[in-house]
């Protein structure tokens, strides 16, 4: 069934952050984006010029509207307008039990507009109380108290700590978790990607957390995969604006499989004898070339996303075919429960892939894997793809 997300935020009209980013990111993750308007916003990259907040009456009735007639699975709560409308969403919440709750507590605009005013903030406390998850930054922590730990004693909610502001070359964010069964703390840190597109990060992250959830991923695993997305997103930046630009959501495609066992073709390699030349045979069909390891391999991006190798390696004597799953090493122990033989258990390779090899009835070679970034993005990608 497709999960459906109940987005509860502002609208961004330079279509970078809010609503505009969190359903973006929904139907690319392949939920269905159901909205409740708190505020209307003029922005663009560069700032805010004006807020309208939504009357929470009107923000009350777009809920009753959608969870009466269509349910929800998750619900993501971003910027909330006033603290009237943050008291009564809360309370609304408790008609839902058992909906797994994602509140991003937005407080200030990528461009530095302040977006909740202090009451607001104040009555954010009710909202926790609610979440499952609660994201802050930095500065929103700091809004907040400052100490993790705490909130999550306090509200019974899980705590994402989103360190992007910390200016540091690696982003390091910390889930304090609320589950006992769960690490008390869990780290992720990736390199940080140089770039101005950065409105909209927030919104997208909570978003995708929250179509995690709503498909029975365990918290952990559901902001693994929305830090993979947000991450490749940003890669996917159109330049847009003369600011702080929008993400590219909409070309996140083929890179992150949500489903538990569904896999996803989107990689084949096939052998090559004289790899300059098939490099020139298949950029002359339009293929993008992203990888190059002169003289035994090469890489091409696809229109859709799929990608395409070519190996001059002896293991390579006939094609390869690639399906990512959602989780490799789930579909694994189901498949050989199944009967399906492998040529080895599950492997983390070199080239950051973790693959789990085996052969068709015919004597296919077949790879499922797991690669997400590493896939279109690895570090050696090449400058001018």
């Amino acid at each position: 069934m497709t999960p459906r997300i109940l987005i509860i935020a502002g609208s961004d009209s330079g279509g970078g952050a809010g609503i505009q980013a969190d359903i973006k990111t929904v139907t690319m993750l392949g939920g269905h984006a159901m909205t409740a308007i708190t505020a209307i916003t003029a922005q663009n990259t560069l700032g805010v010029a004006a807020v309208h907040p939504v009357p929470t009456d009107m923000v009350l009735a777009q809920i009753d509207a959608v969870v009466r007639d269509i349910g929800v699975d998750a619900i993501k709560i971003g910027m909330i307008g006033s603290a009237r409308t943050a008291l009564a969403v809360a309370e609304k919440l408790g008609e839902l039990p058992g909906v797994p709750v994602v509140f991003d507590p937005v407080m200030v605009a990528t461009s530095g507009a302040t977006l909740a005013d202090d009451a607001t903030i104040a009555a954010f406390e009710r909202l926790m109380a609610r979440a499952t998850v609660v994201t802050p930054n930095l500065p929103e922590l700091d809004a907040l108290g400052g100490d993790p730990a705490a909130l999550v004693a306090a509200h019974g909610c899980a705590v994402l700590v989103k360190g992007g502001h910390a200016g540091d070359a690696q982003v390091t964010d910390r889930l304090y978790s609320s589950n006992p069964e769960d690490p008390p703390e869990i780290e992720w840190s990736d390199p940080r990607i140089e770039t101005e597109a950065t409105h909209g990060t927030g919104c997208t992250l909570s978003s995708a957390i929250a179509c995690g959830l709503a498909q029975e991923w365990d918290l952990p695993e559901a902001v693994a995969r929305g830090r993979r997305f947000v991450r490749i997103a940003m890669r996917e930046a159109p330049g847009l604006g003369r600011g702080h630009g929008p993400m590219g959501q909409q070309a996140v495609r083929l890179d992150l499989n949500m489903s538990f066992f569904e896999p996803m073709l989107n990689q084949v390699t096939v052998p090559a004898e004289d790899l300059a030349a098939s490099e020139r045979f298949y950029r002359l069909l339009g293929l993008r070339q992203v990888v190059r390891a002169s003289p035994r391999y090469a890489r091409f991006e696809t229109e859709g996303g799929a990608t395409f190798s070519v190996a001059t390696d002896k293991a390579y004597t006939a094609p390869v075919v690639y399906f990512e799953c959602g989780d490799l090493d789930v579909t694994v122990a189901y498949l050989e429960q199944q009967g399906v033989k492998f040529e080895g258990e599950p492997k983390d390779e070199p080239w950051g892939w973790r693959e789990a090899r085996l052969r068709d009835p015919a004597g296919n070679a077949i790879r499922l894997y797991q690669a997400g970034e590493m896939r279109r993005f690895p570090p050696w990608r090449l400058d001018d793809a």
